[in-house]
């Protein structure tokens, strides 16, 4: 990666923020902090951080309403949701609304690190990587370095996890990939492989691509899914 990576670590207990600030400066870090909705999404829009470390219980709301604000305004951001929440439905909402990652209190500080420096790999390019280029597949374009997504000429507005499952897809066209794959490749590690946040984002996709042209993506009942020609 080129430069420290830059984290937003938010949350309202000050002994909290303090330890996970110190340890993510000692893995070499540059880190900013907030201790409420409204701090966090003032300091995301000032400082752009590469990830956000968020605490879904604040004071002033909560950090899917966050996620949601950080999205709508077009930040790329990857988002950590830290919570004590752990029912599988909180999990859920919070890759729904837009987050990258979901650690559940207790956690170990390595564990968080990890996850950090894993959602990095998946919205940063490696160092030493070879250049980004713009994939094809019928009418849809996918530009790795601007970070763009055309379909018919048109630009297609997604979010940082749709691309990348796009990205994934149109690396491995008319592939039947199973969700396990597909978690693994986009998410990084396995939800247990019972969660539906692969059918869910699917979904979203879907609907994004299908407003400009013939569906692109197949279920294949039993296996996954596909990126296959237009009226296959």
């Amino acid at each position: 990666m080129q430069g420290a990576a830059r984290v937003l670590v938010v949350d309202d207990q000050p002994n909290i923020v303090d330890m996970l600030a110190t340890v993510l400066r000692f893995h070499g870090f540059l880190v900013a902090t907030a201790g409420s909705a409204a701090e966090a999404v003032r300091r995301a829009s000032a400082d752009r951080p590469d990830v956000v470390v968020l605490d879904v219980m604040l004071p002033d709301g909560d950090g899917f309403d966050v996620c949601r604000a950080l999205r709508a305004d077009g930040h790329e951001v990857g988002i950590v949701f830290l919570t004590a929440r752990d029912a599988p439905g909180d999990k859920i909402t919070g890759l729904t609304y837009g987050g990258d990652d979901y650690i559940t209190k207790p956690f170990s500080v390595d564990e968080l690190v990890a996850r950090v420096r894993a959602v990095l790999r998946r919205i940063r390019p490696a160092a030493g990587a070879p250049p980004a280029g713009v994939l094809r597949h019928a009418d849809v374009e996918l530009d790795e370095e601007t970070l763009q997504v055309r379909r018919a000429g048109r630009l297609v507005e997604l979010s940082p996890t749709e691309f990348k499952l796009l990205r994934y897809l149109m690396q491995h066209p008319n592939r039947v990939l199973s969700r396990a794959q597909i978690l693994d490749a986009v998410w990084s590690y396995d939800f247990g492989g019972t969660s539906n946040v692969v059918d869910t984002y699917v979904g979203y996709l879907r609907r994004k691509l299908d407003r400009h042209g013939p569906p692109l993506i197949t279920t294949r009942r039993g296996f996954g899914y596909a990126l296959t020609e237009p009226g296959t």
